[in-house]
């Protein structure tokens, strides 16, 4: 034992690899179950499918996650969380004009067919697992709270800036935006067409840029 902490010592960039193996192996599980669940729907994914993904035991999954609930609570908060975050919370922070923000947004949503056939995770999440399981339901909704609130807390601003109109209701238009983004969504899943989602790209800055102050009416 002594030796093995001399060594150590010794070596401590080995002692620091070996210290963060756990944590690699951790996210390797994270992101093949992310990936499993969106191919298959958290109740048809597969653990051996996972476990194979990542590379490792069944002892190593269970080590760090109690069951396959507690993986997918996981793949909610650590994976689909952050990345909506970075999608429509980041960029609305410290704006200039919350409309060109969210247009531009908008515009950057994914067209590439394999995105658009396999739909939003997000919301294939919410569709299959909210009404079965309380824990799924939670966390998905403190996704949505948080995007509703981003985009309704940069509207707010922008009237107060005087570019957005002040009839606007900012917490009603923040919902209906979400629900044209995960609508569009949907349908482009359900009929495996890019056409579908470029087409609600286009419909949903156009009534992103109805928001505007009259006279403020800027293209983007």
């Amino acid at each position: 034992m002594l030796i093995g902490m001399l060594a150590a010592r010794k070596n401590p960039k080995r002692r620091a690899a070996r210290l963060r193996d756990p944590e690699r192996t951790r996210e390797r599980l994270l992101q093949a179950a992310s990936r499993e669940i969106y191919r298959s729907g958290f109740q048809s994914a597969s653990i051996d499918t996972i476990l194979a993904s990542a590379g490792v035991t069944k002892g190593a999954l269970y080590y760090h996650f109690r069951n396959k609930e507690a993986l997918g609570y996981a793949v909610v908060e650590e994976v689909i969380s952050p990345d909506v975050r970075g999608t429509w919370v980041r960029p609305l922070r410290s704006v200039k004009d919350p409309i060109n923000a969210l247009i531009g947004i908008v515009q950057r949503l994914s067209v590439r067919p394999e995105d658009v056939c396999g739909g939003c995770q997000l919301n294939n999440l919410a569709q299959e697992m909210s009404p079965l399981d309380a824990g799924f339901r939670k966390r998905l909704e403190t996704i949505f709270d948080a995007w509703r609130e981003a985009t309704a807390s940069v509207l707010r601003q922008g009237q107060i800036h005087g570019s957005v109109r002040r009839d606007v209701e900012t917490t009603d238009a923040a919902g209906l935006l979400i629900a044209m983004v995960e609508g569009y969504g949907s349908l482009a899943k359900n009929a495996q067409d890019p056409k579908v989602i470029k087409a609600g790209i286009k419909n949903i800055v156009g009534w992103l840029r109805s928001l505007r102050r009259p006279g403020n009416r800027k293209r983007v």
